[in-house]
Parts: C-alpha cells; structure tokens; sequence
C-alpha cells in the first residue's frame, strides 16, 4: 500500500495508525512518522477533533454517517465498505478539498476485526465543476436571474424551513405593465433589453442574500422573501416599484405612465399543515390580479383570510 497512486492510511483495531503513504503524505502535507501509532489522523482533515469514516468501522459508530458526512452510500450486499463524500478543511496545506472516502474493514479467520482500510480521492475539480453547472440550469439565460426550474427546486424548502421555525414567508409576483404594446413599439430586441433592466433592477432592489429574485416567464417576475412580514414585502415592493420607475425606460404606448412601469401582488404567510407553497404563490397571483384590474403600476396585497 506504501506506493499505491491513491491516498491510502490503514487503522488497527484500536483505531491507531499502521499504514499512511506516500499519496497520503502528498494530499494532506502530514508525513506519515507524525501520525503513525497515534490516533492523530484527524488533525490531517478537520481543525477539531472528530471520526474519520475508518474511525466509525473501528468504534461500531456507523450509524452516524449522516451527521458528518453531505453524501454516503452504504455497502452492497456483497461488500463490507462504506462510501462518503466531504468538504474538509486540511490545516496542514491550508486548502479546501470535497475528498470522496472509501473505507472498509479487514477480519481475520475468526470474523474479528483487525484492521480498515481507508482510502481517499481529491474531488474538488468535479465537485466544482458540477456545482457551477447545476448553477446555470437554475439561471434564467437573458436576466441572469434565478429561473422556474429554481422555483420548483427551491420554494419547498423555504416553505418547510419558515414551516419549521414558524416564520412568515411571503412572496411578490410582479409583471411588466403593457409589455406587449411595447414590444410591438420598440420590437423584440429592445424588449429583450427592457427585460433585463428591469430584472437588474429588481435584484438591486434586494437587500438581503436570502431573497431571490426570478424571472417567472416572459414579462413575469417572482421575489421570495424568506423571514418578512407583510408590511415589509410590501415596502421590498414598493421598493422595487418605485426603482424601475426611476430609470425612466420609455414606454410611450402605456397608458399608465410615460416610463416602463410593473404591477405587483404580494402575499404572506406563517406556513401550517393545512397549506402549501403553491396556495401562497396563488394568492400573491390573484393579488398581481387586483393591481392590474386597478389601472396598474401599484402594489396590491392579498387581503382574504389566510
């Protein structure tokens, strides 16, 4: 194992260090003399002490893969090893690295456990990869807003998470006012444009990282404020409102205003059992409704009970 190309460190029964090579001395910039007959090995993943996935074979500690590690896959039915995936600070190099862990044990004759074997892969690079790839499937291609697809993937969990902590959620669903007549006035690329200005707008308009921005389909547009009460979304609206208002985009063919206005509808909740995500985007949808029924460019919130 000395010379294997993978990183490979070998603990006895005891979870004492028998085994580091030279790929593991390369990864982690321990040498393997500091941690060989010591129980140390953690000092070369974590700044605080904690099990590394062969630590949790030896101490019968299993069980608790899913408090430390983001993914683990258990054994087959003909294997004994156990798979899991982290990101892991290394002191030694000063480097963070997702490192994809295989771990299995080794019994003698008798079925008793004398040593595991662990070996390590540095995933960075793909974990990167992958991370910024799943990025853009979730980013709307002209705005650079977040996109539908993020909705579906994202609102349960900030409906279960408000859910959960009993805070109100709420949501805006703004539209463009008479986007169509000015298309029809300026064509399709300076409809493009007003699209994305209004979309910059919008996301300048956000002051907090947990709120997002989305473009919901064509002119349409949907913000997701985690943690605000009513009178706030309803400031965030007028905010927003007011804001592309002021960049003055002409819009000759409104009959609400010289400039490229947008409607907005806001409703919120304190999430319960008895409703979903989908009825709080249905109110804030009837609320964009009422704005536009009531000549536009305003903020209309839902006022049925909820």
């Amino acid at each position: 194992m000395e010379h294997l190309v993978t990183a490979t460190f070998v603990l006895d029964d005891t979870g004492k260090v028998i085994i580091w090579n030279k790929a593991c001395e390369r990864l982690t910039g321990i040498k393997a003399s500091e941690v060989i007959g010591t129980d140390n090995h953690w000092q070369a993943f974590y700044s605080e002490k904690r099990p590394c996935l062969a630590d949790l074979l030896v101490q019968n500690r299993i069980d608790e893969l899913d408090k430390l590690y983001v993914y683990h896959a258990e054994p087959s039915a003909y294997g004994k090893g156990y798979q899991a995936d982290n990101w892991c600070y290394l002191p030694r190099i000063n480097r963070r690295l997702y490192i994809a862990f295989d771990s299995g044990p080794i019994y003698d004759f008798q079925g008793n456990l004398i040593a595991v074997v662990e070996t390590m892969r540095d995933m960075t690079e793909y974990k990167t990869v992958q991370s910024a790839l799943e990025k853009l499937v979730e980013i709307d291609d002209l705005t650079g807003l977040s996109n539908r697809r993020y909705l579906a993937e994202h609102l349960e969990t900030e409906w279960s998470a408000a859910l959960a902590n009993k805070n109100h959620f709420s949501i805006i669903i703004a539209d463009i006012d008479f986007f169509k007549q000015f298309n029809d006035t300026y064509g399709h690329q300076t409809g493009d444009e007003c699209l994305k200005s209004v979309a910059n707008v919008m996301q300048q308009s956000l002051l907090r990282a947990t709120d997002v921005a989305i473009r919901f389909g064509g002119e349409e547009f949907c913000v997701l404020l985690p943690n605000t009460r009513p009178k706030d979304a309803i400031d965030i609206s007028e905010r927003m409102r007011q804001n592309i208002y002021d960049i003055a985009l002409e819009h000759k063919t409104s009959s609400v205003a010289d400039y490229v206005t947008i409607s907005c509808g806001v409703a919120s909740m304190v999430p319960t059992g008895e409703k979903q995500a989908a009825d709080l985007i249905k109110q804030a949808d009837e609320a964009l409704y009422q704005a536009k029924a009531a000549c536009r460019n305003r903020t209309v919130e839902y006022q049925h009970d909820l």
